[in-house]
């Protein structure tokens, strides 16, 4: 007798795993666009994008909002996530930094005459929260800072703040951080915090890097920021939309690399450290 022989259906069929993805990924944003809006800060997100500098602000404050009791508390479990966390951490890494460069150029800023000083220039700053808290460390003239974005609410909310903290010594334009225009006064420290985490092509960050290198006074640094592992990446890529509205990709590379380009770009001394999350890395590179 002939044994007649049943097809199974493969264990790892990618076409069914496929179509589970996608209705998982879709739960998901139904979840977190319906039920999620209670919470304050994923409501920014909605309304900006997750990758805003608007959002990034809300995360630096880290104070839980939204609908009382059940949006504060999915608002707390958002801004626990280890990419915010580590997001905190690293403004605290380039705060740390931005002191030690300031140090390096003497309380006047090593610089003659009425722009005494040190000048800061960061090209994709949002609303700069961290700018106005190092700021707000220094004396009258012995630092300025300049905002640059091409978020023009991230902008004005700055503006707002540093109104109304009394600072002076900031100022915000709008600006393309990949085709930046010539400071009135060549900077002694430019900062590219949060952005060459958001760009998937390598040579534009390599072309960005020695662009920024030539805007720099003698003696400036560079000082960018580089992700260089996320654990979400995935449910990011799926669930979160950007500033542009579409759903928020984003690339991670080895500390080398950004190094490598920095090298290539001419500049000299060329370190990195990490926050203590363990996500981000901040490298500086001098002129």
């Amino acid at each position: 007798m002939t044994k007649t022989s049943t097809a199974r259906q493969p264990q790892n069929d990618p076409n069914r795993t496929g179509s589970l993805n996608r209705a998982r990924w879709a739960v998901m944003r139904a979840l977190l666009g319906t039920v999620g809006r209670a919470s304050a800060g994923i409501r920014i997100g909605f309304r900006h994008g997750f990758d805003s500098g608007s959002m990034l602000d809300y995360v630096y404050v880290n104070k839980a909002g939204g609908f009382p009791v059940v949006g504060h508390v999915i608002d707390r479990v958002y801004l626990n996530a280890v990419g915010w966390r580590a997001i905190r951490a690293r403004r605290e890494l380039l705060k740390d930094v931005l002191r030690k460069e300031i140090a390096r150029r003497g309380s006047s800023g090593g610089r003659d005459g009425a722009d005494g000083g040190v000048r800061v220039l960061d090209v994709a700053s949002g609303p700069g929260r961290y700018l106005q808290e190092l700021l707000a460390e220094y004396g009258p003239g012995a630092l300025h800072v300049e905002c640059r974005d091409m978020d023009r609410a991230g902008l004005a909310q700055g503006e707002r703040q540093a109104a109304e903290r009394g600072l002076t010594g900031i100022s915000y334009a709008y600006g393309d951080a990949l085709d930046p225009t010539p400071s009135t006064h060549a900077p002694d420290i430019i900062v590219v915090s949060g952005l060459y985490e958001l760009l998937l092509d390598d040579a534009v960050i390599a072309t960005s890097v020695a662009r920024l290198r030539g805007m720099l006074a003698p003696g400036g640094v560079l000082v960018f920021t580089t992700q260089t592992r996320h654990p979400q990446l995935e449910f990011i890529a799926n669930v979160l939309p950007n500033r542009e509205g579409v759903l928020w990709e984003m690339k991670c590379r080895p500390v080398e690399l950004a190094e490598q380009w920095a090298g290539q770009a001419g500049f000299t001394e060329v370190a990195s450290r990490r926050e203590t999350v363990g996500l981000f890395t901040v490298t500086t590179a001098s002129r």
